[in-house]
């Protein structure tokens, strides 16, 4: 014999109808933000590990701190000179360090180039000044290179002032100076002529790359481009 079901109460019934799509989406929204906090705290309080120590350095012919002039390296007497605006939250600026830096930094260390950095603020209101001002701290030690190469390295970390001051001793600068200079923002007047400049020179975005005071086309802004750019401003052309 068949058993018949008895019937539903209804009032199971409707608390159970209840349980639906909106639950479900609340209970994703909860574990998105509760992903989002722990991405958060890793990006910032994740270690320092640094990549670049023993990879050349090229010096600092003219460091941070004087008024709408950016930071050079190379070797003095290069006949062509490269001008790099750029912004360290700035993803375009990533994808350009990873595909040109290696060339831009072979054009240095042999000697056609010399490079001047101009770092911007554009991209984030809080860290992108704060990034910047790290770096200014850094090339006033002669580690220009290597911290913006690192900074770029590992993109996804907040980079909080004890990260950037952690970043400093891998590299080698341990002093109390440029631990009050991230903490200070010592150089935001300089770095505030700077974007001044950048705004007289016309440029409006990052990167924007200048060889020989010629601004370079987006198309140009790869390996060969500059380098192609570089060699004709070392033959005059």
């Amino acid at each position: 014999m068949s058993k018949t079901k008895p019937p539903m109460n209804p009032l199971l019934a409707q608390k159970k109808r209840r349980i639906g799509p909106g639950v479900v989406v609340v209970v994703i929204l909860v574990l998105a933000l509760g992903a989002g906090v722990g991405v958060q705290y890793w990006r910032s309080n994740s270690k320092v590990e640094v990549s670049s120590n023993g990879n050349p350095e090229p010096t600092v012919i003219t460091g941070p701190g004087t008024a709408g002039k950016g930071v050079t390296v190379g070797k003095e007497g290069a006949k062509a000179h490269i001008d790099l605006y750029l912004d360290f939250r700035c993803p375009h600026c990533k994808d350009f360090e990873d595909e040109a830096g290696p060339a831009i930094n072979k054009l240095v260390d042999d000697g056609t180039a010399t490079l001047t950095y101009w770092p911007l603020m554009f991209v984030n209101p809080d860290s992108s000044p704060r990034l910047a001002n790290a770096f200014a701290a850094a090339a006033a030690n002669g580690k220009a290179r290597s911290y913006s190469d690192e900074m770029y390295a590992d993109f996804a970390k907040s980079w909080t002032n004890d990260q950037l001051i952690e970043l400093g001793k891998q590299l080698g600068i341990d002093d109390a100076k440029f631990e009050t200079a991230i903490k200070d923002n010592a150089y935001g007047g300089w770095l505030q002529s700077v974007g001044q400049a950048a705004t007289d020179r016309k440029v409006e975005g990052t990167p924007t790359v200048f060889v020989n005071g010629k601004m370079l086309e987006a198309d140009q802004l790869t390996p060969e481009g500059i380098t192609d750019a570089v060699t004709a401003a070392s033959n005059g052309s």
